[in-house]
């Protein structure tokens, strides 16, 4: 099962969506922003994506500016920092087994089909 991870205010991600609603396979909408994603899941997400955590962070986000920018986290603290501010996950993020693309542009989604 393909599983997306959307944001509905994010073009990007409304992109995404409609790119997979296109593509005519099943799959499941996860709105991070309405249940946040539980520590374990973000590093299951991680160890799909093959990336570490600063690279799953919107680093442009107020939020990341105002409380973690410039600070040393470690890998457990920016893990934390995004399970309690959802905002800050990039997005959309396309998973389908145990491998993950953040679909930046969305038209990755097609070549990860």
């Amino acid at each position: 099962m393909i599983k997306i991870y959307h944001n509905p205010r994010c073009s990007k991600s409304r992109e995404g969506l409609a790119i997979l609603q296109e593509s005519g396979q099943d799959f499941q909408i996860v709105k991070y922003l309405n249940q946040p994603l539980r520590e374990e899941e973000i590093k299951d997400l991680l160890q799909a994506l093959d990336c570490d955590p600063i690279d799953l962070v919107r680093t442009n986000e107020k939020i990341w500016k105002e409380e973690f920018k410039g600070k040393e986290l470690s890998r457990d603290q920016i893990i934390k920092a995004m399970h309690e501010n959802p905002k800050l996950i990039q997005r959309p993020i396309i998973m389908r087994k145990d491998k993950a693309i953040i679909a930046r542009p969305p038209e990755k989604i097609k070549e990860f089909l």
